[in-house]
């Protein structure tokens, strides 16, 4: 028997970009830096919380791309000659990528205690029935 792929079952028409996108979505090869947590705070939205102490909103931008929400932080270089005996607080910079589904959108972003919340919100869509005629060929 013949396995078929997820984009190529004849009752799927028009999802083969899907079989793509969770490739897509394998690869991105998070580090897990920063820690998130998405929870769904009701029947049609979502919020997304990363831990980002130490960076500062001027430090973070947050932009979707090809509905890829893209959460990115730079901290900008020590000016000063800083010793630190230990350094156990990440500074680096990052990229947090988020694909969303069609129909979500991106709310409003607040940082609160070293974290930042990303609200989304999805569109209930309308619901149609169309009759198709049928021509003689």
């Amino acid at each position: 028997m013949t396995k078929l792929a997820l984009g190529t079952h004849p009752f799927l028409l028009g999802f083969e970009g899907l079989e793509r996108l969770v490739e897509r979505t394998a690869k991105s090869g998070n580090d897990g830096y920063p820690p998130y947590n998405i929870e769904q705070t009701s029947d049609a939205s979502y919020r997304i919380t990363l831990a980002v102490a130490g960076f500062s909103e001027s430090d973070l931008s947050i932009t979707v791309e090809d509905a890829t929400l893209l959460v990115r932080g730079r901290l900008p270089q020590d000016a000063d000659d800083r010793v630190y005996l230990h350094r156990g607080i990440a500074g680096r910079q990052f990229q947090r990528a988020f694909v969303l589904a069609d129909g979500v959108d991106v709310g409003t972003a607040t940082m609160e205690n070293g974290l930042l919340h990303i609200d989304l919100n999805r569109k209930q869509p309308d619901r149609v029935i169309q009759s198709i005629p049928i021509s003689k060929g």
